[in-house]
């Protein structure tokens, strides 16, 4: 019996040592606007073995898995001593997630995470599920962490298992070990999600943006990127809601949308990386889009593409959810690069890299939603039309190709 334990202790180990050290190179030409990577940076089988097998071979003599993980998602991310850090969604096998720290010299491979999960504090509600943290390093001096916390609907009937209340957990940390919890947000809305905390004060108050919605899954007459203001963080209060981007009929957005990271600070503007929902004969498609706002006026939308800036591509696709893109995390290095973390269907952890300088450019550049097929054409004629007057003054390929044809 023994020998069994050991050989298959043997082959764990040596599995997940090559996982955890392989490297993750670009992958093909893309769009010019990101590079995806070639693998996940993060998976289920990234899990630490010492959370889900009893290394004992007294207690576990068939090495049998004992605490199962099923999918690790929705990362909130911050820049950490130096080194890249995701606050990592983990689900276990029974459904319920946790927050736990995965670790990176680079960015884009060698994530390793932290021997154990966060304990997250409780308040007097206990949670029955918390998911899907944004991490921000607030100028008061606090890392935040905001996310969804999840407890059944009391008024559901015993028919329905499913009814829950959402709504948003905050906790604050030095060290992103020990964290203190402080009391749920409270807004005037039935039920939220997708709530972030601006990274700076505005008018010596914290800023929040929400996503205010009837239901828990579904947004009803509410829905859209809300902007609210606090006098405290300690009792967080948003009454008054002003939507900076509503959802929109026949649009990425038109079902629900809500912010993803904190917004980074820019020479235009603030930048927004947030997530649209639309459906599909398939259900559901979640995609990523950007936005800038005004410097001062942070409910002001300057600048916003038509259509998305990410979707699932591929083996992106398929996963427990299928054809999602969602992203609650992203880190921008003093140089001007751009790590976007974002998880595919549900399941496994990306990595898209950008700099500053391209995400502007293509906020600015590309056209906004004209909201009809004809303005669609319109945008492709005028394109085309600058294409070909550059070609006739430059003698290019292109123009000598049209004018003998």
């Amino acid at each position: 019996m023994a020998s069994v334990f050991h050989r298959r202790l043997h082959l764990l180990q040596t599995q997940h040592d090559q996982l955890l050290r392989r490297p993750n190179a670009h992958a093909e030409a893309g769009n010019g606007i990101f590079d995806r990577y070639a693998h996940p940076v993060l998976t289920a089988a990234h899990a630490p073995l010492a959370w889900k097998y009893d290394l004992n071979p007294a207690t576990n003599p068939f090495l049998m898995e004992r605490i199962g993980v099923n999918a690790t998602l929705n990362a909130g991310a911050i820049k950490w001593q130096g080194k890249y850090l995701l606050a990592v969604r983990v689900e276990g096998n029974d459904r319920k997630s946790f927050f736990a720290i995965a670790e990176s010299p680079n960015g884009v491979d060698n994530f390793r995470f932290w021997d154990r999960p966060i304990t997250m504090p409780e308040t007097d509600e206990p949670d029955t599920n918390v998911y899907d943290m944004r991490l921000v390093a607030h100028e008061d001096g606090w890392v935040y962490g905001l996310f969804c916390t999840e407890r059944r609907d009391p008024a559901a009937s015993d028919a329905d298992q499913s009814a829950a209340l959402a709504k948003c957990g905050i906790a604050r940390t030095k060290d992103l070990i020990t964290w203190e919890r402080l009391p749920d947000l409270t807004t005037g809305s039935a039920q939220q999600r997708n709530v972030v905390l601006h990274p700076e004060f505005v008018g010596g108050k914290y800023a929040l943006y929400t996503r205010p919605q009837d239901g828990f899954i579904d947004a009803g007459k509410g829905g859209g990127i809300g902007f609210g203001l606090t006098d405290s963080i300690e009792h967080a209060r948003v009454m008054q809601e002003v939507i900076v981007d509503k959802k929109q009929y026949h649009t990425i957005a038109e079902v629900k949308n809500g912010l993803g990271p904190a917004p980074l600070k820019t020479k235009l503007g603030w930048l927004h990386l947030a997530h649209g929902v639309r459906n599909t004969a398939a259900g559901l498609r979640y995609v990523l889009y950007l936005f800038l706002t005004d410097p001062h006026d942070l409910t002001k939308i300057t600048h916003k593409p038509g259509g998305y800036f990410i979707a699932p591509e591929g083996e992106e696709r398929v996963g427990d959810v299928s054809n999602v893109a969602f992203s609650n995390g992203w880190i921008a290095d003093d140089d001007g690069r751009v790590f976007v973390y974002y998880a595919s269907s549900d399941t496994r952890m990306h990595v898209a890299t950008t700099t500053i300088e391209q995400l502007l450019d293509y906020v600015v550049n590309t056209p906004a939603d004209g909201l009809r097929s004809a303005t669609s054409v319109q945008a492709i004629n005028r394109l085309v039309d600058r294409n070909e007057a550059f070609a006739h003054q430059n003698g290019s390929p292109v123009a000598t190709a049209r004018a003998n044809s």
